[in-house]
């Protein structure tokens, strides 16, 4: 058995890895964001009034269709490549931990630090947001899901505080 120093010493670089990979992640998905809006067009605001909104709750609204946001075959691929970033957050997650509360931590903590480092870099790059309250498309699954930026930051500021408590327990 490992000294129990040695334990929160690779406790402290899982995590450093962790946290690495996941902003690293995040200028990636930054950078395919950039390009796909300068190689279609794709709006940089969305406001609630142009698409079919299916529920609105002020913060974030869901619509009806990513078809109303993008081309059917853009939007179909970037469908699947949420899906597949859930994927590879997911694995990266059951990596950095040793028991299921880990794991749950380590992924709370690699989504919010992709999510929260995606709109730190997109700024830095593009100089977008403009504002907190830019509204954005967050996610396209199952719907896409649309609100000011402030929305995300805010709630994963709170995932990410509890993804470390998590992580770290005993």
């Amino acid at each position: 058995m490992a000294p129990r120093g040695d334990s929160r010493r690779r406790t402290a670089l899982d995590l450093g890895a962790l946290v690495a990979f996941a902003a690293a992640f995040g200028f990636v998905e930054a950078a395919v964001v950039y390009d796909l809006r300068d190689l279609i067009g794709s709006p940089r605001s969305y406001s609630f009034g142009h698409y079919h909104t299916l529920l609105n709750l002020g913060f974030i609204a869901f619509v009806s269709s990513v078809h109303s946001l993008l081309p059917p075959a853009v939007g179909r691929v970037e469908t699947i490549r949420e899906g597949a970033t859930m994927v590879m957050l997911l694995a990266v997650a059951w990596l950095a931990g040793r028991t299921t509360r880990q794991r749950v931590g380590a992924y709370f903590i690699a989504f919010s630090v992709w999510d929260l480092t995606y709109y730190l870099y997109l700024r830095l790059i593009d100089g977008w947001p403009t504002s907190l309250f830019t509204r954005d498309v967050f996610f396209l699954i199952p719907v896409p899901w649309i609100g000011p930026v402030i929305t995300p930051l805010i709630i994963f500021l709170v995932v990410l505080v509890i993804g470390v408590r998590l992580y770290r327990a005993p």
